[in-house]
């Protein structure tokens, strides 16, 4: 049994339905990818699995336990999410924002321990900014921004990351460099990541496994060479793609079949 999955949920806001009875099942230990074209309903997932939304029908199991009978503080301290676009109070350093993400283990009159204290000492360590950890948020690169509310959700000390696009915004460079710092978590330190994914080049190349969303369901699940193929590719995004063979890592690669000189 996986440690966190869906059986046949629904998800939507207002009484109106995003995502139609979907089965989900995230593989531990591994990196997830969920990728689909906008509306698809990649974000209502995500947030359903952290119990922000909460299902119409069917059910999350987090341990095998419906999700919306465990208690909040303990879903913090077994789930950590980082959403798309978070924005830092003013003035806050960076140290004190992954202090925040010791939150789920405090307790009424417990003074800060030395275990909060490691816990905030290794995530700043783990994201490289332990030499600017005094510094205000505010004023760090998008990619240090980005790496400060990785290091948050690092500290919570969490099995399982859940990410909302955390590559969004950032340049070519940052996105890789954020990509290669989830693989590291990932294979060092055995954490099951969940990510929305926009780039499939990225999806591919970083994730071990991969849910199409198309229009409120999972169109296919499996590796990056089960799911990314040409008939996927135009049956969910509504693209000709080629799917050639990455020369570095020999993941698949989507490459668009139209453009200048190409086939439409």
């Amino acid at each position: 049994m996986t440690r966190l999955q869906t059986q046949g949920a629904v998800i939507g806001y207002g009484g109106t339905p995003i995502v139609h009875g979907v089965d989900v099942e995230v593989p531990d230990g591994r990196i997830t990818a969920v990728v689909g074209p906008n509306g698809c309903g990649k974000s209502t997932l995500l947030r359903a699995l952290v119990r922000l939304l909460p299902v119409s029908e069917g059910a999350v199991l987090l341990d095998g336990e419906d999700i919306h009978k465990v208690p909040t503080r303990e879903v913090a301290r077994r789930v950590g999410l980082l959403p798309q676009s978070p924005i830092a109070p003013a003035g806050i350093t960076v140290k004190e924002l992954v202090a925040r993400g010791r939150t789920p283990h405090q307790k009424v009159l417990r003074p800060w321990s030395a275990a909060d204290e490691m816990a905030v000492t290794s995530a700043l360590h783990s994201t490289q900014l332990t030499s600017i950890q005094d510094a205000v948020v505010d004023e760090l690169s998008g990619g240090q921004r980005q790496r400060a509310w990785i290091a948050m959700t690092l500290a919570q000390d969490t099995p399982l990351m859940i990410l909302d696009e955390p590559t969004t915004y950032l340049d070519i460079a940052h996105q890789y460099d954020v990509m290669d710092l989830l693989h590291h978590l990932n294979t060092r330190q055995e954490r099951t990541i969940v990510m929305v994914v926009h780039d499939l080049h990225q999806a591919a190349r970083y994730a071990h496994h991969v849910i199409a969303m198309r229009d409120g369901v999972v169109a296919a699940a499996g590796s990056p060479s089960e799911v990314f193929t040409e008939e996927l590719i135009r049956e969910v995004f509504a693209l000709e793609a080629r799917v050639l063979t990455d020369p570095v890592t020999g993941t698949p690669m989507v490459v668009p079949a139209h453009g200048p000189g190409g086939a439409r």
